[in-house]
């Protein structure tokens, strides 16, 4: 028997708001004033990002390059999956050089040589002086490159025709990479852009439009006074939050975070007990697919890491050959983003009956179209990619083929059909859950959980807005409003929703205080993370106030982290403390195992690697080293990578008949990941990051990046320390989470002996005691 339900109503039945319209109403301040800043930052980022010339002329007046071929090498950089070798404007792979700083390096060695070469008394002051005046005429769009600046250009297209013409794979890339003459000048030409907004003055100011980045002592590109100041202000901010949220923890802890239920002993309905719907086994298939995309997503890792120790040699294989750096990259970042998704697309059909304790008839017709969609789409990903890749005539161009911008490498085809299928996706929720949502409050759990799922795909399409041949300083602000906004956010949002309700369906918490973690969670969150997408923006050539606004409101993004660390405790307590009181076992130990490990390395990935790299300073010379990876892999695979498993396992506990649930492999996947994941990035990633940092700060950063750093024989030996981890990760942390996948598609329940009540995964062990249910919902 069911907890009793009674609910105060609304003249239209629907059941009242059940917290305070005070908690509306901050989230409504936060948005709008969060957004309305960033629509302010959007406005900037057009009228004042790094200006792109009309035509980059001679001082005779011969045109050098013109803005079509800069745009042509830009779509030639990403065609190619050369972002997903080195980097441009600190953004991109970690292999390969930063071609914005390679240039800037290069072209002002063969400058100051002509300087030497024709007698000038001061070469390195003059070299200043010619590489920090802006010759750019904004009234024509025209630039004038001195004759120096124009010999060095004609002197580094043969540098690039050399390296991308390599007939080996001694770079990991292709041999004969490219070699056509035409796109080595206009590759060249977009270098040759982004490394002089790197050294020019921005009008009316002492520093460059890329804030003085990457550091060149040569042209003297050093922090400059907003880098500094606003690296202490990030500081100040950081203190201040955190001082803020003890505060208030201490005065409000019994009103605020999760807290027991003031109910009789509940009953947990056991697997095998719980009605399992049509549509909630073909998440089954889900699953399956998810764990198989993590399986290749997990073994490309592998490739690239080997890569890093070894380039020339996979174990007696010529390995590029076959698969190039740059596609092992890009397949690894694409899989990362599309398994994940998977996996919380795939619980949230499986949590909607639940929610409305019903099925709409042929639900599982669209779960397995969407599924059907997902293979498709992911695909057709990868081939795509692999084409524009390997670069055959035909392909060039096309949107099924032409790869992107780094994290949203898909080509335009498949990137819109994604679009399309998250939002069906959203109303195969809406259409599951709709006769719920006409009972309750609009900001109540369904809604809630309806309107988090709906920003998914609203948020992923803004990466629309940055095509192949988008200003870069443009692309780069929609970018990482995808990057940033709908991984750190908006996912968290959704995810945050799913876990507080998956509670709230056990009996655990009552449904107001999931709520109010629900509210405090985007107030929080979207504080510092909606402004905080500036922080990956402050060297892209966007005005100082996205440095100003990103450093200072990235610092709190620190500050919900430390709160979810703190309330892991008593979200153990609480679950140790319902099981105790419960005659029936907990189904659910190894998933909520998972979702703790989701709050330490949220803390730890997300927050202490995440505000390392985030300040300023530290950006400035850090930014595309081993410390972003390490933040990167403690932070996607820590954070939604092991809460994809968690909902993953919380699912296929209740689909898989009772006597066939693997417990032993659930309990071995959990350590098996979570040991890979901290080998990782403490053997490894980590010492790395710092020594590159270091080496940045005190040799230069454009020595940082080279091949010849990266392959130094100390970091050789922490590259090859990186294997047991590795191995521990993938062998008994992905195969074992495979099999439990493959488990539930074959010994899938076919029962039903329990009919569910909305939102209801226990039974009242005394119903003699009458508890009322508005002890669970807050209301009345």
């Amino acid at each position: 028997m069911a907890l009793e339900q009674t609910e105060k109503t609304d003249p239209k039945g629907r059941s009242h708001l059940s917290i305070s319209k005070g908690w509306v109403q901050a989230v409504a301040l936060v948005f709008v004033f969060g957004f309305l800043v960033m629509g302010i930052l959007a406005y900037r980022t057009y009228s004042d990002g790094m200006p792109q010339p009309e035509r980059v002329v001679t001082a005779d007046g011969n045109v050098l390059f013109t803005s079509e071929d800069i745009t042509n090498g830009q779509e030639i950089f990403l065609r190619r999956g050369l972002q997903q070798y080195g980097s441009i404007l600190g953004h991109g792979g970690y292999l390969g050089p930063d071609y914005t700083a390679e240039y800037l390096r290069l072209s002002s060695e063969n400058i100051a040589e002509q300087l030497r070469n024709s007698g000038v008394a001061d070469p390195s002051q003059a070299l200043v002086e010619l590489m920090r005046t802006n010759r750019y005429d904004e009234a024509t769009g025209t630039l004038v490159f001195t004759p120096e600046q124009v010999t060095a250009f004609e002197a580094l297209k043969g540098h690039y025709a050399d390296y991308f013409g390599e007939p080996t794979t001694k770079y990991g890339l292709l041999p004969n990479l490219i070699t056509d003459p035409d796109e080595i000048h206009d590759l060249t030409a977009f270098f040759a852009w982004t490394a002089w907004a790197a050294a020019a003055e921005r009008p009316g100011h002492s520093y460059s439009y890329t804030n003085n980045w990457p550091p060149e002592r040569r042209v003297d590109n050093q922090p400059s006074a907003d880098i500094l100041v606003w690296s202490a202000m990030s500081l100040t901010a950081l203190l201040f939050g955190m001082g803020g949220l003890f505060a208030i923890y201490g005065r409000w802890s019994r009103k605020i975070g999760w807290h027991a239920n003031e109910a009789p002993s509940l009953q947990f309905l056991q697997p095998g007990d719980v009605a399992i719907t049509p549509s909630q086994k073909v998440t089954a298939w889900f699953f399956l697919v998810v764990s198989i995309l993590f399986a290749i997503q997990a073994t490309l890792g592998a490739a690239i890491e080997h890569y890093r120790a070894e380039l020339s040699d996979f174990f007696g294989l010529d390995l590029a050959q076959l698969l190039p750096f740059n596609l092992a990259r890009t397949w690894h970042v694409q899989l990362s983003l599309l398994w994940t998704a998977a996996s919380f697309l795939a619980a949230g059909i499986f949590l909607a009956p639940i929610i409305s304790g019903r099925e709409p008839k042929k639900q599982s017709w669209l779960a397995v179209g969407l599924l059907g969609a997902l293979a498709i789409v992911v695909g057709g990903t990868l081939v795509g990619t692999a084409v524009s890749a390997f670069g055959p005539e035909w392909a060039k161009g096309s949107p099924f083929f032409d790869q992107q911008w780094e994290y949203l490498d898909l080509p335009r085809v498949w990137q819109v059909l994604l679009v399309i299928g998250l939002f069906l996706w959203i109303a195969i929720i809406f259409r599951a859950i709709s006769s719920r949502l006409k009972t309750e409050s609009k900001v109540n759990m369904p809604w809630l959980f309806f309107y988090s799922g709906l920003a998914i795909p609203a948020f992923y399409a803004v990466g629309l807005l940055a095509g192949n041949e988008t200003h870069i300083t443009v692309a780069e602000f929609w970018r990482f409003w995808v990057v940033h906004l709908w991984v750190e956010d908006f996912l968290e949002l959704f995810t945050t929703v799913m876990v507080a309700y998956i509670f709230v369906m056990l009996g655990v918490v009552r449904r107001k205080i999931a709520i109010q973690i629900i509210f405090l969670d985007v107030i929080l969150y979207s504080l510092g993370g909606v402004l905080g997408t500036m922080h990956h923006l402050y060297f892209s050539g966007t005005p100082v106030e996205h440095m100003a606004l990103g450093a200072f409101f990235s610092a709190l993004e620190v500050v919900p982290l430390t709160f979810l660390t703190v309330e892991a405790w008593t979200f153990l307590q609480l679950g140790a403390r319902q099981e105790s009181r419960s005659s029936a076992p907990f189904p659910h130990r190894w998933a909520v195992m998972f979702l703790v490990a989701v709050g330490f390395w949220n803390f730890v990935g997300a927050g202490i690697f995440g505000f390392l790299i985030n300040l300023p300073i530290v950006s400035y010379y850090q930014i595309g080293t081993a410390l972003t990876a390490n933040h990167a892999h403690a932070a996607m695979m820590g954070v939604y990578g092991m809460l994809a498993v968690g909902l993953a396992l919380f699912a296929l506990r209740y689909i898989i008949k009772p006597e066939k649930w693997p417990e032993r492999l659930a309990k071995l996947s959990f350590w098996s990941l979570n040991i890979g994941l901290a080998w990782m990035v403490f053997a490894t990633l980590l010492p790395l990051g710092v020594l590159q940092l270091w080496h940045s700060v005190n040799d230069g950063y454009y020595e940082a990046r080279t091949l010849g750093y990266i392959a130094t024989p100390g970091n050789a030996v922490l590259e090859w320390l990186r294997m047991p981890g590795d191995v521990i990760f993938l062998v008994g942390g992905v195969a074992p989470f495979v099999w439990i996948a493959w488990t539930g598609v074959r010994h899938a329940i076919t029962k039903r002996t329990h009919v569910l009540e909305p939102e209801t995964l226990y039974v009242e062990e005394h119903p003699e005691a009458k508890f009322d249910r508005t002890g669970l919902d807050g209301q009345g």
